[in-house]
């Protein structure tokens, strides 16, 4: 952590609502959050209305989303280990400003094709890469690791703040302006996130350009710390898999909702807002769930309690059973949420600074790397089996997805080790 960060570290009631430059990279954080709940109804909406779009080439409109997590993940952790966080961010939200505003452009002049689309989502998913990577690296060198978990939460709530207010926001948007016309607010969003992160005050040190650098080397170094210790194995292998097939769902989700249901823009953001308040409610919990079971049990006990609930999502009709889809959602992204910030917060406090860039990748790597996989997997089974059999595939997958850390030791460990006691195993060979 740098002297800035230290010399600006909380000490009065109200914790890091007092840090300055946390404050602005929260509102930044959030402005962004805003903007992406819109895309992330806008974009599908627009292949399925504007461009009328099959299942599958809807379905695959997830995997060009997540692709750049697979493509280029583990050499973004080596990258962001080398560059300034704070540049890293803002270029990352200046770039999906630009990629996004294309779409609305295009549309104007009747010149949007599905595979601009494509385009615009894998650059966007290439600048989201360098962003998360860096942006879960700089949070450290802001506060003291005492503070990660505080600081986590407070970011995790105001992405389900986003993601209670945005879909409902986007849905009346895209119906005043047009799925196009959201998008646009959207870049806008990201311009603003921008400006906010410049004027953040602590200034990170670039790390000094060793002589005998080598990227391959990097990268295996962060694979080794994150394969060679098993706690991070189960975490990847967990949040992997949730991952997968939360994507296969993912990909004909809102195609069962506009196209087979017939429900307005409005309506969907309505239900996808009202699901993601467990989000909101999970991120102010985080922190009591944690201290009443321990931080082990805090990681799984949440997730394999709330996955099934994906269940309700296959039998959903245009009737009462929308209003059940939302409370089912609400448990499971709460569920998600204090598992996120209690693995991601433990994370952080694990690893030496000078490897938080490509452990973070590698992380990335491993968990949204099964995201494109996914989306293809239920672009095809939903145009083979249909919607309703491809969710009900991901319902059982995600419902089992919490094993791999059941089965390791943080199924019952109450106080998780960190940088200060490393574990003995983290220098242990896989």
């Amino acid at each position: 952590m740098t002297d800035a960060a230290t010399a600006d570290a909380p000490r009065r009631r109200g914790g890091l609502w007092h840090h300055l430059d946390f404050r602005r990279l929260w509102i930044g954080d959030t402005v962004s959050q805003f903007g992406t709940m819109i895309s992330q109804l806008a974009l599908p909406l627009v292949a399925i209305n504007t461009l009328h779009a099959s299942v599958f080439e809807v379905g695959l409109l997830t995997t060009f989303e997540t692709l750049a997590f697979l493509l280029i993940g583990l050499p973004a952790g080596a990258w962001v280990d080398r560059m300034r966080h704070r540049r890293v961010l803002i270029v990352g939200d200046v770039v999906r400003a630009l990629a996004l505003g294309s779409l609305p452009l295009a549309a104007l002049v009747d010149a949007l094709t599905i595979g601009q689309l494509y385009v615009v989502a894998l650059t966007v998913g290439v600048a989201t890469v360098f962003f998360d990577v860096a942006y879960q690296s700089y949070l450290p060198e802001l506060v003291s690791r005492t503070e990660l978990v505080e600081g986590n939460a407070k970011l995790q709530a105001s992405q389900s703040v986003a993601q209670v207010a945005g879909p409902s926001a986007g849905g009346a948007l895209i119906q005043a302006l047009t799925a196009p016309g959201a998008v646009f607010l959207d870049a806008l969003s990201f311009l603003w996130s921008a400006a906010w992160l410049t004027r953040i005050r602590t200034r990170s040190v670039k790390p000094a350009r060793k002589p005998d650098r080598h990227l391959g080397r990097e990268i295996a170094t962060g694979l080794k710390f994150v394969a060679g210790n098993r706690l991070l194995r189960s975490i990847a292998m967990c949040t992997g898999t949730s991952n997968l097939f939360n994507s296969i769902g993912a990909a004909v989700y809102l195609v069962l909702l506009a196209r087979e249901l017939d429900l307005s823009a409005g309506i969907i953001g309505l239900i996808t807002s009202t699901a993601a308040i467990g989000g909101l409610i999970g991120s102010l919990l985080a922190g009591r769930v944690a201290r009443r079971l321990g931080q082990g049990p805090a990681i799984w006990i949440p997730v394999a309690l709330t996955a099934p609930a994906w269940f309700i999502v296959p039998f959903v009709h245009r009737d009462w059973t929308l209003a059940l889809l939302a409370v089912g959602q609400i448990a499971f992204w709460g569920g998600v949420v204090v598992y996120n910030i209690t693995q991601v917060s433990f994370r952080q406090g694990l690893c030496p600074p000078e490897l938080l860039g490509r452990m973070n990748a590698t992380m990335r790597f491993f968990v949204w790397g099964t995201m494109p996989l996914g989306g293809l997997i239920g672009a095809v089974l939903g145009a083979w089996l249909g919607t309703r059999e491809t969710l009900f595939i991901a319902a059982v997958g995600m419902s089992l997805a919490f094993l791999p850390v059941f089965l390791s030791p943080l199924r019952t460990l109450r106080e998780l080790p960190s940088y200060a006691e490393p574990p003995a195993e983290q220098h242990a060979p896989a």
